[in-house]
């Protein structure tokens, strides 16, 4: 199966994201046509979007993605689709691990804290666990956006390549 045949059965149709009542504020900007082309520029773009979205802990992640997907004119499915690899099941594990990522980028020790239902305890815990998440998050995003980019451009020119060996063959 050709990889643009994967994507094609693998994403959402367009009439499906454009008819969400959520996006109808977008208005004609969802009727752009390189948000639904399946070429290598879109595909890849879309990838890179998706999955640097999809390391932002910020609620919304969906919206985010349709917002920069316009913007940068890649391919607005997928974009939205990479957003649930972060999902109520897997984020506690991948924030963990970002903030254990960004502890050990910053040089600081991984705090190990109880549970304590008091503001202080909120305040304490925010204060010293939010810059090494966030750093963590950021670099897990580009490093998986990157690859992801890089990836669908790999396979893109795989593919590329065996056609035209198998048009030399035909000829």
């Amino acid at each position: 199966m050709s990889i643009k045949k994967f994507f094609k059965h693998s994403l959402p149709r367009p009439s499906q994201i454009k008819s969400n009542p959520k996006l109808q504020f977008l208005g004609k900007l969802l009727h752009e046509p390189n948000l639904w082309h399946l070429n290598r520029r879109s595909l890849s773009g879309g990838m890179a979007v998706g999955l640097f979205i999809a390391f932002i802990p910020l609620p919304m992640q969906m919206l985010l993605a349709v917002t920069v997907a316009i913007w940068l004119r890649v391919n607005l499915p997928l974009a939205v689709s990479l957003v649930w690899i972060t999902n109520p099941i897997t984020m506690p594990p991948l924030l963990y691990f970002a903030y254990k990522l960004g502890a050990l980028i910053l040089g600081i020790p991984i705090m190990e804290t109880g549970f304590s239902f008091s503001p202080e305890w909120l305040l304490y815990t925010l204060e010293n666990l939010l810059q090494p998440l966030l750093l963590g998050c950021l670099v897990m995003g580009t490093i998986s956006a990157a690859i992801g980019y890089l990836t669908v451009n790999y396979l893109w020119r795989l593919q590329v390549i065996r056609l035209w060996k198998d048009r030399r063959r035909v000829y």
